[in-house]
């Protein structure tokens, strides 16, 4: 069991040191149980809560990120890039960073940038009542600076706009990490689920080279080893393969397939 005394190592660390790192998804069916259960099992570096599509509260996070901690696991939180509360919100609860969804522009990136971090390169507001001030332990200068300094901040590529511009946000300052999302950008270039079309492939290529040339890494969901395998040699650094609806459905799967005498049409019988 991981040592509890002491934070994870965080996943922008980890993707700074040069290593690859996994991690899952928290969307629909949230227990802090359910996140032990990951971490325990161990080979998970950390995972995302999806504020996007899902809705969390404010509450649930903090104790998703708590759960998290407990067993070796940094998070971080996706949201939409319309709420500059939300962004400073999700850091404060505990998360290591955040991310924005459906990004179609530098300008927007820049944005969200601005949104989580402090002066002199954002304009979050200041108060370190939260986890990551220590609940007022740290000192205010000392909690921007290594606010600044240790927050991650993703931008999603899933849409063609994105793509056509990847270059100028991988270039951003306090951009770390790209993170492709296969589902929507299939859909953007309508070609929906088919993550190993061409198309699909050349924007991987794309957002890899911009990776490379600004020194940032690139992550991305991925939904079959083929599909993980390309990712990889692309230079993938943080892939997300499973979510606590994929795990389910699989459990679920693989307890009937194990008992199959059980689940036949004459199984009442």
């Amino acid at each position: 069991m991981s040592n509890t005394s002491s934070a994870p190592a965080s996943l922008k660390s980890r993707l700074a040191n040069g290593e690859r790192v996994n991690v899952f998804a928290v969307g629909r069916s949230f227990h802090p149980n359910q996140i032990e259960m990951y971490g325990l099992q161990g080979g998970f570096a950390g995972f995302w809560i999806d504020h996007e599509h899902s809705g969390f509260t404010i509450d649930q996070i903090e104790t998703a990120t708590r759960a998290g901690r407990a067993c070796g696991l940094d998070s971080f939180v996706r949201v939409a890039p319309t709420d500059y509360a939300l962004v400073t919100r999700c850091l404060e609860s505990g998360a290591g960073g955040v991310m924005a969804a459906q990004i179609s522009s530098p300008e927007q990136a820049e944005e969200f940038v601005q949104w989580a971090k402090f002066a002199p390169r954002g304009h979050r507001g200041l108060n370190g009542g939260g986890h990551d001030g220590k609940f007022g332990m740290t000192p205010a200068a000392e909690f921007c600076n290594q606010a600044n300094e240790n927050s991650f901040v993703a931008i999603q590529i899933e849409t063609v706009a994105a793509v056509e511009c990847c270059e100028e946000i991988a270039a951003i300052d306090g951009v770390d990490h790209l993170f492709i999302g296969p589902a929507d950008l299939s859909q953007a270039y309508g070609i929906t689920g088919q993550s190993m079309h061409p198309t699909l492939i050349e924007a991987v290529t794309r957002v890899s080279a911009a990776c490379e040339a600004n020194n940032k890494t690139f992550g991305a969901v991925t939904f079959t080893p083929e599909h993980a395998s390309l990712l990889l040699e692309k230079g993938c650094r943080l892939i997300s393969m499973t979510s606590d609806v994929y795990t389910f459905q699989a459990g679920i799967r693989a307890t009937k397939e194990k008992f199959q005498g059980l689940f036949s049409e004459d199984s009442s019988k």
